[in-house]
């Protein structure tokens, strides 16, 4: 089995693959502190607790992180506890088959890349993938399946954390959808707010970005991705797919391009 690995700034999702499915799936805090004993020891506990693993042989690690403190800390658990198994860390000499148009390749955030290649290898291009993390993230991936640039907006949380701090009256809400878009009390006002907020934001900044992406902007494939999109893919009228695991398939990609197949084949 395959395990794939994508650190954010406030969760980590790990995935196991078997060929290219995935089979189990678990989200946790991204902790700075942890370290690479400690990342063994949950991952471990996870594995061995899950209901759906009869076996637990992995057999490959494909990763990547936008933290860099976790990340130096995931290269030490790989090498101490899984030291026999070839793993892949998405950084910089590594195999995507994504060329990257932009002033400074370096400064694009790996998971991004990462995200450009799943959409294009589900989709085709040209396509525009929308990430709902700690950062609402636009990525725009060319016909020619290049990375040619993107938008980054504050994300949900930090926006309701934000609200909450600098509003007297305002407090922590949970993001759940209105009754009504009018609406008639604080809660559901920053319910409204939030909510189809970040709709119309998504519709207004993927518009503009599918014109100077194609020269027919309906042939754009919009793909929604991260842990918050749930919050707004409904509302959202451009988003024309939702894969919550993109990044995953995305890690599988790139082990496979520079490695091997995930998972032997059945004799």
């Amino acid at each position: 089995m395959l395990l794939t690995i994508d650190v954010g700034n406030t969760h980590t999702v790990l995935g196991l693959f078997e060929g290219d499915e995935v089979i189990e799936h678990w989200r946790i805090n991204t902790d700075a502190r942890r370290t690479a004993d400690e990342i063994a020891v949950v991952l471990q506990g996870l594995i061995q607790q899950s209901p759906l693993l009869e076996e637990t042989d992995i057999s490959g690690i494909a990763l990547c992180s936008t933290v860099p403190s976790v990340l130096h800390e995931m290269r030490e658990m790989c090498r101490r506890y899984y030291g026999d198994v070839a793993a892949v860390i998405v950084e910089p000499g590594v195999k995507t088959g994504v060329p990257v148009r932009m002033d400074n390749p370096k400064e694009v955030g790996s998971d991004r890349i990462v995200n450009a290649l799943a959409a294009i290898h589900l989709y085709g291009g040209p396509a525009i993938v929308v990430d709902f993390g700690t950062a609402t993230t636009f990525d725009a991936v060319s016909a020619k399946g290049e990375y040619v640039g993107g938008a980054i907006a504050p994300g949900i949380e930090i926006s309701v954390d934000a609200l909450s701090l600098r509003g007297a009256q305002l407090h922590k809400i949970e993001l759940v959808r209105p009754r009504h878009v009018i609406a008639k009390n604080t809660v559901e006002a920053l319910q409204s707010g939030i909510i189809f907020g970040f709709a119309g934001q998504v519709d207004g900044v993927v518009e503009r970005m599918s014109d100077e992406l194609a020269a027919k902007p309906e042939d754009v494939t919009v793909v929604a991705t991260g842990g918050l999109a749930g919050f707004v893919i409904d509302e959202a009228r451009s988003i024309d797919v939702y894969e919550p695991w993109l990044t995953l398939i995305g890690l599988r990609l790139i082990y496979e391009r520079n490695v091997g197949t995930s998972a032997p084949a059945e004799s």
